[in-house]
């Protein structure tokens, strides 16, 4: 592998998912579009597939990919912080107390305050987005 190109994040209802991550958490939408057809039933190995996919990018060109399926309806299984699989997306801030109170005026799902790591590089809090995907909000201090 040569780095990671996007963090898929299934979510509910794409409108308020993108005013959130652009409005609060500063993307980008690079695409928006429909997917159907054999290409994506073939790839995602699901029959009669439709799904809006909103690939979305930092100044940095890091990428994020907001998906909400039209078709097939999406598991709403609260997310755990120790669950198995991928349990949160981590994203860096040159300030954590002003995304913390940007994020607390929204009306978002806090778990902390931001916290010095032990080690006082970082600057750290979680919280979760619109569908309840935990995000980790960071920091770094020289």
């Amino acid at each position: 592998m040569i780095g990671i190109r996007h963090t898929g994040i299934v979510v509910s209802d794409a409108d308020r998912s993108i005013q959130f991550y652009t409005n609060l958490l500063g993307f980008q939408i690079k695409k928006d579009q429909i997917e159907k057809g054999a290409y994506i039933d073939t790839f995602l190995g699901i029959k009669d597939v439709q799904v809006r996919t909103v690939k979305m990018q930092l100044q940095n060109n890091d990428m994020i990919e907001l998906l909400q399926f039209e078709s097939h309806p999406s598991e709403i299984d609260p997310p755990s912080l120790t669950g198995l699989g991928c349990t949160h997306v981590a994203f860096s801030t040159d300030s954590a107390w002003r995304t913390y109170v940007d994020l607390q005026r929204y009306g978002a799902t806090i778990a902390n305050k931001p916290t010095l790591s032990a080690d006082g590089r970082a600057l750290v809090f979680f919280c979760k987005d619109p569908d309840g995907t935990w995000l980790e909000i960071v920091e770094e201090r020289a």
